[in-house]
């Protein structure tokens, strides 16, 4: 089968790649390596590579030239900090870059997976039927997103199918999302802070589950715009997950509550009709802690990123908070 990742680069597409290397698939990816799509998350795998823009011409000649059977798109701006901060870059990546996606998909025929998230729901605990509540410009951008792949597959026949996973979490995620942030900040003796109350809840997954349940969905999917969420079925605090990190670690974590972020969703909740095992929490979270501290030579170059480094860092772009 020939699989062509878009944003396998980054922290679910890589895990993805290594999910199709077990299964004997040797996929091309597609990365522009932004700031969180590197080459070092692909060490070790087995993979074609062309560097290059979902938004621009150079993504319909890579299709040309490798003609996938199928697409997985997993390029898209992530962090709602950064939407909050500068939501633009998040309307070009993850909606102009999806419709350019699609539209090579009406010309070249491949089945098209598109990557999206339990944001899209708000705080509404969603069914693949509930209606879209978006609470950020990050989850709205990949609402839009959603919506342009149900269009598509209605008005041009495009074979498409909408995966949208919860909260991931494991090795080689960017140091801007709380875990790996946690993790480090601890490592490094520094203080983690959290929003609000650190009372809101998530349902977390681990990376290498999600891998290998969007690559099982390949076999067995229906290729009509269906929706499948793929929740973790673990819903933790933010405060019970940093207390689990500290327990994983054998170490204090030290707390610092900050301003809540503007719009903050309380929970995230999906159902699904979808059967898999997932791995515990803490089990998860062990191995997450044991990659990050014998691969600090991955993390360290990163960790001056002002997502790390700032308790606040949406609110230096003019948020009134």
């Amino acid at each position: 089968m020939r699989v062509m990742v878009l944003g396998g680069a980054g922290f679910i597409g890589s895990a993805f790649v290594r999910e199709l290397n077990k299964r004997g698939i040797r996929p091309l990816v597609y990365d522009l390596l932004t700031y969180a799509g590197r080459l070092e998350n692909l060490k070790d795998t087995d993979h074609e590579f062309v560097k290059g823009d979902i938004r621009d011409e150079k993504l319909q000649e890579a299709i040309a030239k490798y003609r996938p059977e199928v697409v997985v798109n997993f390029a898209a701006e992530t962090h709602v900090d950064r939407s909050i901060y500068k939501p633009q870059d998040f309307l070009t990546t993850n909606i102009l870059g999806t419709v350019n996606v699609l539209d090579a998909s009406r010309h070249y025929n491949f089945k098209y997976i598109h990557i999206s998230t339990d944001e899209v729901y708000g705080e509404e605990c969603g069914n693949e039927n509930s209606p879209l509540n978006p609470s950020s410009p990050y989850s709205a951008s990949k609402a839009s997103a959603d919506l342009f792949v149900r269009a598509y597959v209605r008005t041009y026949k495009v074979e498409a199918i909408i995966i949208r996973p919860s909260n991931n979490y494991g090795p080689r995620q960017f140091p801007e999302k709380f875990i790996p942030k946690a993790i480090i900040r601890t490592l490094l003796g520094l203080h983690v802070p959290i929003y609000g109350d650190g009372k809101a809840e998530r349902d977390w997954m681990f990376v290498e589950d999600t891998g290998r349940i969007i690559a099982d969905l390949i076999e067995k999917a229906e290729w009509s715009g269906e929706v499948y969420n793929i929740p973790g079925g673990q819903r933790y605090s933010v405060l019970d997950v940093v207390k689990m990190i500290g327990e994983v670690m054998g170490r204090e974590v030290e707390v610092r509550f900050v301003n809540d972020r503007p719009g903050h969703d309380r929970r995230y909740c999906m159902t699904t009709g979808l059967r898999y095992e997932v791995t515990p929490l803490r089990e998860g979270l062990r191995k997450t802690v044991e990659w990050y501290l014998n691969n600090r030579w991955w993390w360290k170059p990163l960790i001056k990123d002002r997502f790390f480094v700032e308790d606040e860092p949406w609110s230096k772009g003019g948020v009134n908070t």
